[in-house]
Formats: structure tokens, C-alpha cells, sequence
């Protein structure tokens, strides 16, 4: 019997452009958590927590609103949280407004440690990911994702605050 195809298998230049995106979706996940966990012991999830609340009005976000920014369980952020709450980056407290939420509030130290991590950050960023592309190619990215992101969830996901 012939070896075949799959039905519906990716091939040709579509399995080229899937496998160079799957690969990239495992390489700079540890990259990125390996600059963070070396300068500030942070993991990238961990940083992208500080990172919304350091950006967020009064420096204070729901759970609720912050696990969908992470794209995250309440479960898996929770877990996070504690950790960020241990080394005293972040505190939680009930939501005066309503009570069944909880608020997570960026310390002191939490925004000192954002303000001290995001130089490296943002560097590692710029030397693996938008340095190696043109202007246009970043234009292009960053509409790619976009529609990716759209059809994902329908929605556009986190965007930076204006003027950032």
C-alpha cells in the first residue's frame, strides 16, 4: 500500500509557514522567560501581570479583568498572584465597589521592579523579535497577529494604552 498524505494534512509552502510559526510560538516563550528569570526572577507570565497593572488606571485591575488580559484561568493567575504577593509586588483586596471581585494592586516594589525589568525586556524583545525585520515586515506582523488574534477569539485582545 502507497504511503499517503493524511487527508486534510498541511503541506507545501503551508506546513513550511505553520511549522516556522509553531516553532517560534515554543522558542520565544523560553526566551523570554529566560532574560526575565535571570534579572528579576520573574517568569514572562509574571511580568505581563506586573507589567497590566503598571499600566492600568490607579495601578489596580480586577482578577477577572486580568486573567483575560493573560489569557488565563482565575486558577493559574491566583497562582501567580500569590507568588507576586509573597515577594510583596502585588496585594490583593475585595473590590469595595462589589464585593465578589477581587482587586490586584501593583506595590511599590512591584512598580519598581517593572520599571527596573522593562529596559531588558524591552531589549530582548527588539534584539529577537523586531529588530531582525524590517519596518514594513513589523507593520506586517503586527497585522498578521491581529487577524490571528480575531480568529481565535473574535476580539482583539490586549492593546497598549495610548500614547505608549
Amino acid at each position: 500500500m502507497p504511503d499517503r498524505e493524511p487527508p486534510h494534512a498541511l503541506a507545501g509552502e503551508d506546513l513550511e509557514t505553520w511549522s516556522s510559526l509553531a516553532t517560534v510560538l515554543e522558542w520565544l516563550p523560553a526566551a523570554l522567560d529566560a532574560q526575565l528569570l535571570r534579572d528579576a526572577g520573574l517568569t514572562h507570565f509574571e511580568y505581563g501581570v506586573l507589567y497590566a497593572l503598571a499600566s492600568a488606571p490607579d495601578e489596580t485591575l480586577r482578577m477577572s479583568v486580568l486573567a483575560e488580559y493573560a489569557n488565563s484561568s482565575l486558577s493559574r493567575l491566583s497562582r501567580a498572584a500569590t507568588r507576586l504577593e509573597k515577594r510583596g509586588l502585588l496585594r490583593r483586596e475585595p473590590d469595595p465597589a462589589d464585593g465578589r471581585y477581587t482587586l490586584a494592586i501593583l506595590t511599590a516594589d512591584g512598580r519598581r521592579t517593572v520599571r527596573e525589568v522593562s529596559p531588558g525586556h524591552a531589549e530582548t524583545v527588539q534584539r529577537l523579535v523586531l529588530a531582525p525585520l524590517t519596518a514594513a515586515q513589523r507593520r506586517q506582523l503586527r497585522d498578521i497577529a491581529r487577524r490571528i488574534q480575531h480568529a481565535i477569539r473574535g476580539d482583539e485582545g490586549w492593546r497598549p494604552p495610548a500614547g505608549t
